[in-house]
């Protein structure tokens, strides 16, 4: 597959960091592999926590011309000079996102496994639609993003789409034909040397 042809990295952070720490390693990542967008995916409620994690990730990904979006936290895109907002709950609050935030900031929606949700996103203004998991997981119902489903979408829906999830080498070579971007964070970041594991799995997309 050329390179132009095979799905861009979309970078989600861990759900948790340490802020002192974190932005280098994210630096020396971003520095390392093309990556389209980053998403930063704290679990934590902790409101401070959240503004600090945000304002040194943009730096870094600012810095290297990478947009960042923040996962649900609408209030906080504007706030802090992000770039758009990621939805985990399918379309439900597309519509208010782009009325708040307007046209030109990044409106995403994670759709689980529902093609109905995707494309009613779509229908309201989202600029990508994720599914996933798109690998096999015993976490949550262990319900997978099939392959089919990417193909499906890719032959009929025009809005980009997003597989993540779970992702090793085998299910990102069979998914680098039928998607547009790869959402790729747990799969690095828990490994010993994340720059390393991300270039493997880059390579798999042929």
């Amino acid at each position: 597959m050329a390179a132009e042809d095979r799905p861009q990295i979309y970078l989600i952070t861990p759900p948790a960091f340490e802020i002192d720490s974190f932005p280098d390693q994210l630096a020396r990542v971003l520095d390392a592999v093309e990556i389209a967008c980053l998403r930063l995916a704290l679990a934590t409620r902790d409101e401070d926590r959240l503004l600090r994690a945000a304002d040194a990730c943009r730096l870094v990904a600012h810095d290297r011309d990478v947009p960042i979006v923040i996962d649900t936290h609408v209030k906080f895109v504007e706030r802090l000079g992000l770039d758009g907002v990621h939805l985990p709950d399918g379309a439900r609050s597309v519509r208010a996102a782009r009325k708040e935030l307007g046209e030109d900031a990044i409106v995403g929606a994670f759709c689980g496994v529902s093609r109905h949700d995707g494309m009613t996103a779509g229908e309201l203004g989202a600029d990508y639609v994720a599914f996933g998991p798109a690998g096999a997981t015993a976490l949550g119902s262990g319900t997978r993003a099939e392959a089919e489903l990417f193909a499906w979408w890719s032959e009929m829906i025009e809005v980009p789409v997003v597989a993540e999830g779970a992702l090793d080498a085998a299910t990102l070579a069979a998914l680098a034909p039928i998607t547009d971007f790869v959402g790729i964070g747990e799969e690095i970041w828990s490994a010993e040397d994340p720059v390393a594991t991300l270039k493997a799995l880059e390579a798999a997309l042929g």
